[in-house]
């Protein structure tokens, strides 16, 4: 039991920033109906963000905030210079579009910074373990738990709450009424870009918590699985990206302790495979969009 409850925690760890990013993506995709693979880059600038404020000595919560502040940034400018030029072009010219910011990102990295890992030092109280008796939970997997949490109601209130956040929702039902309704576009799409970057950089510190590093291509693989779990659980939909991203943990978590030794090199194949029959049983995912919202 005690194995069972330790590997529920990992579960939800590792879903959580599958979630936070799965929900960066279906935010963006809810409005502009952009599947923005630049995403991964985002990370990455929230992860060397991290790294250049510890390497100039600034407390560890000050280079949490950098690194969620040049997330924000980047994205901010991804989408004024990149995007928006773009904004009346087809659905694979924005594909494309986003492809290429990627590229270029990650080639600035590769020859501006370096194409080796750049080690980010942490707090030595992140390689403790809290003992609950027959539960032992890591310090970086409960944070992330918490941040994970703590991020979605913030989320959930500045949605609800807040009149960018209503506008934002207004949008992903019917971007074309809300503009007739005198909203400008451009600012509802940049918060939306924002929102997207704030929830990267984020997922960047949760993710370099647990890997002590950051290198060109540390959010490749994250974003390409929260790509994944966006579409498992209903690509545009903000509650089936969450729903997703913490089906796709679980499911990783799950394959990774309990499949046979012989078996674990083909752990992404269980996955997919499983994720195939999900797709098969809901085709428009666990929490479809609206209609007019999916793809």
């Amino acid at each position: 039991m005690d194995i069972v409850l330790q590997q529920i925690v990992n579960a939800i760890s590792l879903g959580g920033i599958y979630a936070l990013l799965a929900l960066g993506l279906a935010v963006v995709f809810s409005i502009v109906s952009l599947i923005n693979f630049a995403h991964g880059e985002l990370m990455t600038v929230a992860g060397y963000g991290m790294f250049f404020a510890a390497a100039v000595s600034l407390p560890f919560p000050f280079a949490v905030c950098a690194a969620v502040l040049f997330a924000v940034i980047a994205a901010l400018l991804t989408e004024r210079f990149a995007f928006r030029p773009m904004r009346k072009a087809d659905a694979t010219g924005l594909l494309l579009t986003s492809f290429a910011v990627s590229a270029i990102l990650r080639v600035i990295f590769q020859n501006g910074i370096s194409a080796r890992p750049k080690p980010v030092p942490l707090p030595s109280g992140f390689a403790g373990v809290i003992d609950l008796g027959v539960l032992h939970v890591g310090i970086v997997p409960l944070l992330s738990i918490v941040m994970t949490a703590l991020s979605l109601v913030a989320l959930t209130l500045f949605l609800n709450r807040t009149t960018l956040g209503k506008a934002m929702r207004a949008a992903a039902e019917d971007f074309q009424v809300l503009r007739l309704m005198g909203i400008k576009a451009n600012r509802v799409i940049a918060v939306a870009f924002a929102v997207s970057g704030a929830l990267a950089g984020i997922a960047a510190v949760l993710w370099i918590a647990q890997r002590g590093s950051v290198d060109p291509l540390m959010g490749f693989v994250p974003v390409l699985k929260a790509f994944v779990a966006a579409v498992i659980g209903g690509l545009g939909s903000l509650t089936g990206a969450v729903a997703g991203g913490f089906a796709l943990g679980i499911l990783e978590v799950l394959f990774q302790a309990f499949l046979p030794d012989a078996a674990l090199p083909f752990r992404d194949a269980f996955v997919l495979g499983f994720v195939i029959l999900i797709l098969i049983w809901r085709p428009d995912g666990l929490i479809p969009a609206p209609a007019a919202r999916r793809s």
